[in-house]
């Protein structure tokens, strides 16, 4: 939304977005009943951990009811939902189970995503309605054990036959989602790719749709693991596949950018499903609260309590209200929403733990206990910080993606400096800018087309923020240039101080609409988005306040010298107290 480069895109985030007709909110209404009933009639989350494997009658209801299909469109056997509609399914499969969570978003997210990307017409004819339906399950092959968050050091290999008609597969891929149930892989692999200019031959990632019954495909035994144990997880191999030229997926060496755009595309799905497993969580928590005396009172009662409550409910509204954000932006025929993607996955993973958390040291040795439900919740979630691009290479891609923007105006700028008089008018805004800022007036920035005037002051806080966050990144810029990409402590804090920034536009933007349309929780919602805003925009001062500092500076050596000695100690390095 322009944050980086010190403005707001209002156009990007306001007005908090209605994107369904009429007709689509209806289909949606029709699903949503069904879908919520049936797991809380036939799916059994506790059975599912235990077995760890779906049960087959919920697999084969889900199948009946479509769930295999959400996206795929109707004339291919699909519901053709759009990410809105999505979204909100998706939301309550987060709230009662987050194992079938996986197996039908590793199916549809991630698995046969690229097909409704990428793929010909002839292929999606020949693979959608099998999809659709369930009767395929679709996976993604991508990880492998020397190719984790560098996806671009993967070594399985596809060779173009002497006839060209097909491609020899081979290598390994770990910790697939769907691995022992798939029929159907998304999988990448270096090609030859010859350059058309030079004639040189370079290896580079190129997708393919492969098919077990190609041959020479296998699988491990399912993975013994932490949480998420209903959904299956296992080692796929694939052993001299040949595997037909028509099934390549995208453009020849451009499968990086393939599976980089199918992630992106299903990040907001996340952030949705952990919106759900929040409204479960924090129910869970208010029930338990509201009943439990202790003291001579409810527990809800008491300050410690009630601010666990409230924290808990603004994580899932802020998590809640940027799904729904991006699934819109998405709809509307938005392309840029990378960014706002990640944020919104790191923010709800994170988030989503963190509710958990304290709902169970809200129960205490209740929400300790498997009867609870509440332990299954937590160990699921540990996940989602890792996988679909974990949470720390996230932030860094959110802070050089940022960085590149920046990096980008300012070049424009250096170059209208050669010429002046032929951008007059862009420098002189330029300089009218800088001027304002200089004197302490700020940018000159304001939102108040489109932001409730009950929100004024959390609306003169943001930007307050984005101006100190625009001219911190551009001092940042200045001081490292290209060196940036090696300042990781730099990157991680101005992250999340990106985080902070998107987080308070999104909140401004859901609760002005609720304000200007009276609706019944207005009021609810305008004390959540304040309370947010103001520990934000406290929070993102501070730390951008200290970022060039030389106590900053000093920490960051610290952190590093200590780490150092860490490692080259193999472990904790100074002795027990009592010497031995």
């Amino acid at each position: 939304m322009g944050m980086f480069q010190g403005r707001i895109s209002t156009e990007q985030v306001f007005p908090y977005p209605s994107v369904l007709t009429e007709e689509q909110a209806q289909f949606l209404k029709q699903l949503v009943g069904p879908v919520s009933r049936f797991f809380q009639e036939v799916n059994d989350p506790a059975a599912n951990d235990s077995l760890e494997q779906v049960e087959d009658r919920t697999l084969q209801g889900l199948k009946e009811l479509g769930a295999f299909g959400l996206q795929i469109p109707p004339e291919l056997g699909g519901l053709g939902l759009s990410n809105t509609q999505y979204a909100r399914l998706v939301e309550i499969v987060g709230m009662h189970d987050l194992g079938v969570g996986i197996t039908l978003g590793a199916h549809q997210s991630i698995g046969f995503k690229g097909l409704l990307l990428y793929g010909t017409p002839q292929q999606k004819e020949k693979y959608l309605p099998r999809l659709a339906t369930g009767e395929t399950i679709a996976a993604f092959c991508l990880t492998e054990p020397a190719s984790g968050s560098d996806a671009a050091s993967i070594r399985t290999t596809a060779r173009p036959s002497p006839c060209g008609s097909y491609y020899t597969l081979d290598g390994g891929k770990i910790w697939i989602s769907n691995g022992g149930l798939a029929d159907l892989f998304t999988v990448f692999a270096k090609t030859p790719v010859k350059d058309e200019a030079t004639g040189e031959v370079k290896e580079k990632i190129t997708a393919f749709i492969v098919e077990r019954a190609f041959g020479g495909v296998t699988h491990g035994p399912p993975e013994k693991k932490m949480g998420i144990k209903a959904s299956n997880t296992a080692e796929v191999h694939f052993e001299g596949v040949r595997v037909p030229t028509e099934n390549v997926l995208g453009p020849l060496g451009a499968g990086f950018k393939v599976a980089m755009n199918i992630l992106n595309n299903g990040r907001f799905g996340m952030a949705a499903a952990m919106a759900g497993t929040m409204r479960g969580i924090l129910g869970k928590a208010v029930e338990y609260a509201a009943n439990r005396t202790q003291f001579g009172d409810k527990i809800h009662n008491f300050g410690t309590i009630q601010e666990k409550l409230a924290r808990m409910a603004m994580l899932h509204y802020v998590t809640e209200s940027m799904a729904y954000m991006i699934s819109a932006n998405m709809d509307q025929g938005a392309t840029d929403f990378q960014t706002e993607a990640a944020i919104s996955k790191i923010f709800g993973s994170e988030a989503a733990w963190m509710v958990t958390d304290e709902c169970i040291q809200i129960m205490g040795g209740m929400g300790f206990m498997k009867e609870a439900g509440v332990e299954r919740v937590m160990r699921d979630l540990r996940v989602f910080r890792i996988f679909e691009g974990t949470n720390d290479i996230l932030r860094l891609f959110v802070a050089l993606n940022g960085f590149q923007s920046a990096g980008n105006r300012l070049r424009v700028l250096q170059r209208a400096l050669k010429t002046p008089l032929g951008n007059a008018a862009l420098l002189s805004r330029e300089a009218a800018s800088r001027l304002r800022r200089t004197a302490g007036l700020g940018s000159g920035l304001t939102l108040k087309d489109v932001v409730h005037p009950d929100l004024d002051p959390s609306a003169k806080q943001l930007v307050h923020a984005v101006d100190l966050f625009g001219a911190t990144v551009e001092g940042q810029l200045l001081k490292y240039g290209k060196k940036i990409i090696d300042e990781q402590f730099v990157l991680m804090r101005v992250a999340d101080a990106a985080i902070d920034l998107y987080t308070m536009a999104v909140l401004l933007s859901r609760a002005s609409r609720s304000l200007a349309q009276s609706h019944p929780t207005a009021q609810h919602e305008k004390l959540l988005c304040e309370t947010w805003c103001d520990e934000a925009y406290k929070r993102l001062s501070t730390s951008l306040s200290t970022l060039n500092t030389d106590g900053a500076r000093q920490t960051f050596r610290n952190l590093r010298g200590i780490s150092r000695a860490v490692v080259e100690n193999g472990g904790v390095v100074s002795p027990n107290p009592l010497g031995f």
